[in-house]
């Protein structure tokens, strides 16, 4: 782990620890920038409570997330990356060198790539975290392969939700929506589509109040609450996604850098470079569509080649 000093500026400070500032930091050390990486609140990022990714190129029979995140850390630290934990808590983007505000110290750079991520929106209850990775998930595309001819529940009523039930389709034999009122909150396009498919049930104005199941064993089923009348049923299922939403992690950057309403950063088309210049945001943090393992990684690679650059023309 670096330690910091009170004086020095940084010519690359990177925010976050996922496949984005990882990746980021493996091109920027191997292009001699010296970067220097603080971890944030969950380091690895949301990789970290993935059990098998078997998506991402060069793992040809797949491989846990948090082993994916170590071999991606070794590979940054192998090329110089200099790592710190902690989170920050307040920036400051407009002075040059930039301030961030870690653990009552002030951390001054040139240059910043913001890889913070975003978070699941979640339920909030015990056997939720539990069985994260085991049956519970918030990432059709990451785990639906795993539920072939089998039956899943999806939690929401947004574009998000129909989205997630019509890919799982591919896959299970049944998915059933459980939404909390008697109305979808998503498009008319999306919300046809789902009603149509022959493969996708519903469950209105009910929310999850239990997962049932073991690690070791997988989900089994849900316990579901009518929130008109009060009633609890059972329900049984092989699978519970989480499709409520994420949140974007950029609450210290508003007012100060451009985003859009739910506070994903806007960055400049063809690029990574945000409304700030020398700031550059990569991966979920500026992401709403994909949120992949390897598109994050890409706009990492991004970041890095952008902010190389800047700092290149600025030093002549």
């Amino acid at each position: 782990m670096a330690e910091l000093s009170n004086n020095q500026t940084h010519r690359l400070v990177i925010l976050g620890s996922g496949p984005a500032g990882l990746t980021a930091a493996l091109y920027s050390a191997r292009a001699n920038l010296e970067p220097l990486l603080i971890e944030g609140v969950t380091p690895g990022g949301q990789l970290t409570i993935t059990t098998e990714v078997e998506n991402y190129p060069g793992f040809e029979h797949g491989v846990q997330g948090p082993e994916m995140m170590e071999i991606f850390r070794r590979q940054a630290e192998r090329f110089g990356t200099r790592f710190i934990s902690g989170e920050v808590t307040a920036a400051n983007l407009r002075v040059h060198p930039f301030e961030l505000a870690l653990d009552g110290q002030a951390v001054r750079a040139e240059a910043v790539i913001i890889a913070t991520g975003a978070t699941a929106k979640l339920l909030d209850i015990e056997s939720e975290k539990r069985l994260m990775g085991y049956g519970v998930s918030a990432c059709a595309t990451c785990d639906g392969a795993f539920f072939k001819d089998k039956e899943a529940v999806v939690v929401g009523g947004g574009d998000t939700a129909m989205e997630e039930a019509s890919f799982l389709t591919r896959f299970c034999s049944k998915v059933t929506i459980v939404h909390r009122r008697d109305t979808l909150r998503a498009s008319k396009i999306m919300a046809e589509r789902a009603r149509r498919n022959p493969k996708i049930a519903f469950i209105w104005d009910s929310v999850v109040d239990e997962i049932f199941g073991e690690p070791k064993t997988g989900v089994s089923g849900v316990r579901l609450r009518n929130v008109k009348t009060g009633a609890t049923t059972d329900f049984r299922t092989d699978a519970v996604f989480m499709a409520i939403g994420h949140q974007p992690n950029t609450a210290i950057f508003k007012g100060q850098l451009e985003m859009d309403e739910i506070g994903y950063l806007k960055v400049q088309a063809g690029s990574t470079r945000t409304n700030v210049e020398g700031v550059f945001a990569a991966g979920d943090v500026a992401d709403r569509v994909y949120r992949q393992a390897i598109t994050a990684a890409g706009a990492g690679c991004m970041a890095a080649l952008d902010a190389e650059r800047w700092l290149e023309a600025r030093h002549g």
